[in-house]
């Protein structure tokens, strides 16, 4: 049997009056310190390290240097969202500006291949528009037209 078995049964027999004896365990101090603690995450060894100084938890790192004093409203003011529209406006109305076209030309060409079949086809320019009317026949049209008023 194992000396636990042994002992509960033993504590079953000791027991007088029906009342039962508390038992006094030995807990070491690490477990206390790690129930304090609640945690096995990265950093429990400084926090163990911590507890167990001279001081305990109690002693702090922060001096009077160190501590900043801030109202509620500012807290508050800070944790607001903040809206982005001005940064955005100047980010949209920044990229107004376009390149003229005959550079974008010069960049595309440069940047085309070198094979005849690569290079795109030279842009036609369109014939200026000639009027189907005379001036003659405008100076016609404004006399009737005048003229009947």
């Amino acid at each position: 049997m194992s000396a636990s078995v042994i002992r509960r049964g033993l504590e079953l027999f000791s027991e007088k009056d029906g009342v039962k004896r508390k038992q006094k365990k030995s807990i070491s101090r690490k477990f206390v310190l790690m129930e304090q603690i609640s945690s096995e995450k990265q950093g429990v060894q400084k926090r163990i390290r911590q507890l167990q100084r001279p001081g305990g938890p109690a002693r702090s790192k922060n001096t009077v240097k160190d501590k900043h004093i801030r109202s509620a409203l500012d807290e508050y003011r800070k944790k607001q969202k903040k809206s982005q529209l001005k940064s955005n406006l100047q980010y949209f109305l920044g990229a107004d500006s376009k390149t003229p076209s005959r550079d974008t030309r010069a960049i595309v060409q440069q940047h085309s291949g070198r094979r005849a079949c690569h290079r795109p086809d030279p842009p036609v320019s369109k014939p200026e528009e000639k009027s189907v009317f005379t001036e003659k026949d405008f100076q016609k049209f404004q006399k009737e037209y005048f003229s009947n008023l």
